[in-house]
């Protein structure tokens, strides 16, 4: 019994001991702690709006249940003709992004690394993440500025050239390439310091021995440059992935335009043209929140075959 006491009063004294050491640093942690609280999970018990009638005049604690057991707003959305375009085009557009826009940091971390003038590669690096720093609403007025039929100045030089305007921005095939191409332009110097930030991490001496061994320069990134980033490549691709469903609101409704509404009207787009303007709250909650958990399924796929794989994952 004595030793059981000492080893309580002990156990304490040690935690005061440790707290008098830290107190600081759990007093830095209290403010984020209260950030994600009061924004992020408090605001998380009205996701029952998916759920209830909702209603103005009452507390969504005080909602009465919807039809169908609840799940009337979720059975009205996938009865809705524009959520399922919207649907349609948030996947289409994100599975291009990912199979377009993922290799793309990479290649350009590749050559980048493999540049001899460090002083070019400086430059470069900054030239290229500079595009992040815009919002779209300014990217979306340069690409009207330079992409439009008749006045545009991509097309009136192509039209020196004897080629015809191209609808960059009117028809929905170029629209998509065009989307596609400009989320490139603004993400990929800003993914390309993650990746260069791995490379340096790899170990000098595995190159001198590849280049013993007679390996060339594509030798030495093929066996060991890609070999050392591919953890960092694996991570970024899982999260990637978990954001397949997700959907950026500036992107699609800055670049967008009525001829193109098919093709640019994603969930985002849906959410706020039907939730805010609309002020159909109860099914652009349903909606959002069956975009979350779907998210949040395919992150947790995709890190489980990331384990499986050999790789060490996010979860």
């Amino acid at each position: 019994m004595i030793d059981k006491s000492a080893a309580r009063s002990r156990r304490k004294q040690d935690l005061r001991n440790y707290l008098s050491r830290y107190w600081t640093l759990y007093l830095m942690l209290a403010l984020p702690l209260a950030y994600f609280t009061v924004f992020k999970y408090v605001p998380m018990t009205y996701i029952q709006i998916a759920f209830k009638k909702y209603s103005l005049v009452k507390s969504v604690w005080e909602m009465p249940l919807a039809g169908n057991h609840g799940f009337e707003y979720f059975i009205k959305a996938f009865a809705n003709r524009d959520f399922l375009f919207a649907l349609r085009n948030t996947i289409l557009l994100n599975v291009l992004d990912l199979v377009v826009g993922f290799p793309a940091p990479i290649v350009l971390a590749l050559l980048l690394n493999e540049l001899a003038f460090r002083g070019l590669k400086k430059v470069t690096q900054t030239v290229v993440y500079m595009p992040h720093f815009l919002s779209w609403i300014i990217i979306a007025g340069m690409a009207v500025q330079l992409l439009a039929p008749t006045s545009g100045f991509v097309n009136i030089i192509l039209g020196r050239f004897g080629i015809p305007p191209i609808p960059f921005l009117n028809d929905p095939t170029h629209w998509v390439a065009t989307y596609v191409t400009l989320g490139i332009w603004q993400s990929v110097g800003w993914n390309t310091i993650i990746y260069l930030a791995a490379i340096t991490a790899i170990n000098p001496e595995l190159y001198e021995s590849a280049a013993i061994d007679g390996a060339g320069r594509w030798g030495r990134i093929w066996h060991v440059t890609l070999p050392g980033i591919r953890p960092t490549i694996v991570i970024l691709l899982i999260l990637s992935l978990g954001r397949i469903l997700g959907s950026e609101f500036d992107r699609p409704y800055a670049l967008g335009n009525a001829l193109v509404k098919n093709n640019s009207n994603v969930i985002a787009t849906f959410v706020y043209i039907n939730g805010v303007r609309g002020l159909q709250f109860a099914l652009t909650t349903a909606v959002g929140l069956f975009q979350s958990v779907v998210c949040v399924v395919f992150l947790l796929v995709a890190d489980a075959l990331a384990k499986k794989s050999g790789e060490r994952g996010i979860v």
